[in-house]
């Protein structure tokens, strides 16, 4: 069963992309090339695992990245699975094989500055959509709540008396989040503008047109606003939701608070957070060291 067999099965059985036919095709004959270099195979259909750890070895010290290695091994796993499919081999090689943890990417979050220029900026507009795009991005400045929790907002879930909004997180587990004032005027001008749209939704956000958001737009609205103001490569929800710990890391608020309000399982999850207030750290540090460079 050849490499070719495999390409034609994936590409007309399977209606993958040409893009993705072409990168499986390029990670096989790339291992296929590597095992007859270096263990004069020629069939990589009888490899054992021996000679893909060499290969995996390899691509390590060619400084291939964890994540471009896995994929080469998913083309690989992908192939074997067909190969034990049309009863070619009887065993997987890959059987056991676990993927490489992945490089975790220090994300940057927005400054204050920045987080204050889009909400000014939309400060003065009074138009559905700018009053809800407002209290979307206040909404997860002021509470660090996700995407998916956002969207599933009820109306219901609000509950301005004692200044509080209930969030469903991960695994349905429920928490409630404090509402700052600035917060709270934003829901106050946001729902009266709802009022004025034709909508059966029980959704706190909704669409010009009634509908419920949807994830895309929510990016979207936060891509386009801090476009404007930042140079980040990023720019999502989840970069807010950064911003919100790492500010609150940088005033002094506790680790253990801030876990509470992100909805973390795990002190670990929260910790991440830690490293993008270390600059803070370090400010106030040299600043009030009496050995410092500037006493």
């Amino acid at each position: 069963m050849s490499i070719l067999s495999f390409v034609n099965y994936i590409a007309l059985e399977k209606n993958q992309s040409p893009l993705t036919v072409k990168a499986y095709r390029n990670d096989l004959e790339n291992f296929a090339a590597f095992c007859l270099t270096n263990f004069e195979l020629q069939n990589i259909e009888q490899v054992s695992y021996s000679e893909i750890r060499s290969w995996i070895v390899d691509l390590v010290t060619k400084k291939n990245s964890n994540s471009s290695i896995n994929r080469k091994i998913s083309s690989l796993q992908s192939y074997y699975k067909f190969l034990l499919k049309t009863k070619t081999i009887s065993v997987n090689p890959l059987l056991k094989h676990k993927p490489l943890k992945k490089e975790k990417k220090l994300q940057v979050p927005f400054s204050e500055k920045e987080m204050n220029e889009v909400i000014d900026s939309l400060k003065d507009l009074d138009d559905f959509i700018s009053v809800r795009n407002k209290l979307m991005i206040e909404m997860f400045y002021g509470t660090g709540m996700r995407r998916i929790e956002l969207i599933n907002l009820k109306l219901k879930d609000v509950d301005l008396e004692n200044k509080t909004i209930k969030v469903l997180g991960k695994r349905n587990k429920e928490r409630y989040i404090p509402l700052l004032n600035f917060v709270i005027k934003s829901i106050n001008s946001y729902t009266l503008k709802r009022t004025e749209i034709k909508t059966e939704s029980e959704n706190l956000f909704i669409t010009d047109k009634g509908k419920k958001t949807c994830e895309t737009l929510v990016y979207r609205v936060i891509n386009t606003y801090f476009s404007g103001v930042s140079s980040k490569v990023k720019k999502s929800p989840h970069i807010i939701r950064h911003s919100f710990a790492t500010h609150l890391l940088n005033e002094g608020a506790d680790l253990n608070a801030i876990k509470e309000l992100l909805g973390h399982a795990s002190l670990a999850s929260t910790q991440v957070y830690t490293s993008s207030s270390l600059n803070k750290i370090k400010e106030v540090y040299n600043q009030a060291h009496p050995r410092s460079a500037k006493n």
